[in-house]
């Protein structure tokens, strides 16, 4: 029988095909995961709550399925890391913030419904920066999580839990959400797949908002295929949903079993590149565009103006969303309750709540959201900044017209150490300075290893974007990258906690 730890270290595609074949069940495949978190987390901190019985439950129930003849999904069956901003009737959703502890919501979102319908198994809820306000996993309340390459380093944020999980081997699969570039930065400083879907090709129904323009759940995974899988499980109109597509979902599995980018035009972005880059990251990200070169690709280099004004477009947009989202968390209906001794008004009760409960990063971008929303203030302020969001728009309009995909790094340098930026704000936010244009557009983007940076040894991602409703384009490319580099992608430093020699990347690129 195939062990536990080697259990781990395959794909989801191969552990869907094995449990469908019968060649191992899915509740050995879960113990496995579970068993590697018991060995790994105690470093990680990649989860927030651990469903052990509901994972078991869950991958009984594909068992008792195949045993009975019925048909499978293609990733039924394979463990995953849910980011704790999903809501889950069966486990606590606290989006990494105290004012939210310890909350059982009463609906699944359709992110949640949909994975359980595809027989997928919910190993339990991921670490995140509190309301997904971050990019570093540092600012949740339950503390950071660990970059599994370097643990004295961030794995990202907000979706960091998940992405330090995935590259961990505590799940082949993991679920995050990217409102500036949530998904693609951790999955980019981790050595993972991670992508933004095209916004409103996957639901928000239940997930717990801070910018709702903005928000997008995506896959985080060890290859492409695996997160072409989990994108179309999770992906489809919801009713739910008002900015919900009713577009038919891109064919991105059969993409990612594409790897011909002979033809594609691809264009890089100048204004993503150059100074305040890691030289180690650009060196990487060189290497593979002269990759996409060599295999057919016809590359030129495309200028998008305004992505310069992205970054602080976005810091007034975000926050003036969240500033309003996050009103409802008031001490009135659910969550923590401070300073009712029975005489205190509701208001006081509120602003204690509030004042003790939201993070200090939560709380800054409250009252910058306030600030420009107020009177007198909304059209110099979110007024423009939604202009220069049209703009933004316009120059992916333009560059379509003359190349099939964009590419770009995905971060500017490779992981920083814990505690290095967070007295920092603007240093934080610059991690998202390639990412977040596609958020302000709402175009498809994808985070793709594409080796280590020489200086550190830590992983460095390749942006790829396309067009709004293309995003079976990114995983053409994003194979041709992986099949190319030929990587193993996973962790080196975590090899004696749990018997694995080193899964880091090899291959010309990668040393």
């Amino acid at each position: 029988m195939t062990s536990g730890n080697d259990l781990t270290t395959l794909t989801a595609a191969q552990m869907a095909a094995a449990v469908a074949a019968g060649e191992v069940s899915a509740v050995e495949l879960t113990r496995a995961h579970l068993e590697r978190i018991a060995q790994t987390d105690v470093q990680v901190r990649a989860f927030l709550h651990r469903a052990d019985d509901v994972a078991i439950a869950a991958a009984r129930a594909v068992d008792d399925r195949r045993a009975a003849g019925e048909p499978l999904g293609p990733l039924a069956g394979v463990p995953l890391a849910l980011k704790d901003v999903f809501t889950t009737t069966d486990m606590p959703t606290t989006c990494g913030s105290k004012i939210l502890a310890g909350w059982q919501p009463p609906y699944d979102a359709t992110i949640t419904a949909r994975l359980r319908a595809a027989g997928v198994v919910i190993l339990g809820k991921t670490n995140m920066d509190e309301f997904a306000m971050g990019s570093s996993t540092e600012n949740s309340a339950f503390g950071p999580s660990r970059n599994p390459w370097d643990l004295s380093r961030v794995p990202g944020g907000s979706s960091g839990g998940s992405a330090a999980a995935v590259a961990a081997y505590q799940a082949p699969l993991g679920i995050g959400t990217d409102t500036g570039g949530s998904i693609r930065q951790p999955a980019a400083v981790c050595g993972l797949v991670g992508v933004k879907p095209t916004y409103g090709g996957s639901s928000r129904y239940g997930l717990v908002a801070f910018a709702s323009s903005l928000d997008t759940p995506g896959p985080l995974t060890r290859t492409v295929l695996d997160a072409a899988l989990l994108h179309e499980a999770i992906s489809g109109h919801d009713p739910h949903d008002s900015t919900s597509l009713e577009a038919p979902v891109p064919p991105v599995v059969a993409a990612a079993r594409n790897a011909d980018v002979a033809g594609l035009r691809v264009g890089v972005v100048t204004e993503l590149s150059g100074e305040g880059y890691a030289s180690g990251v650009l060196t990487r990200f060189n290497e593979a565009v002269e990759l996409l070169e060599s295999l057919g690709a016809k590359v030129t280099e495309v200028s998008c103006p305004h992505f310069g004004y992205a970054l602080p477009a976005y810091y007034l947009i975000a926050p003036s969303e969240c500033s309003s989202n996050l009103a409802r968390f008031d001490a009135m209906r659910y969550g923590l309750r401070v300073g009712d001794d029975g005489t205190a008004s509701a208001e006081e009760v509120m602003s204690k709540t509030r004042a003790a409960g939201f993070g200090a990063e939560v709380k800054r971008r409250i009252m910058l959201g306030t600030y420009a929303l107020s009177s007198g203030y909304y059209d110099a302020y979110y007024g423009k900044a939604q202009q220069v969001r049209t703009l933004i728009a316009r120059d992916f309009a333009s560059a379509f017209e003359q190349v099939d995909v964009l590419v770009s790094p995905a971060t500017p340098t490779t992981a920083f150490p814990i505690g290095e930026r967070a007295d920092d704000p603007m240093a934080m936010y610059l991690a998202d300075l390639c990412t977040i244009p596609s958020n302000l557009a709402g175009n498809a983007a994808m985070s793709v290893p594409c080796g280590l940076a020489p200086e550190d040894g830590l992983p460095v991602g390749l942006q790829i974007m396309a067009p709004v409703l293309a995003d079976d384009r990114l995983y053409r490319v994003g194979a041709a990258i992986e099949s190319a580099l030929d990587q193993r992608r996973g962790h080196p430093l975590l090899a004696e906690a749990a018997g694995i020699e080193n899964a880091g990347p090899t291959g010309e690129a990668g040393r």
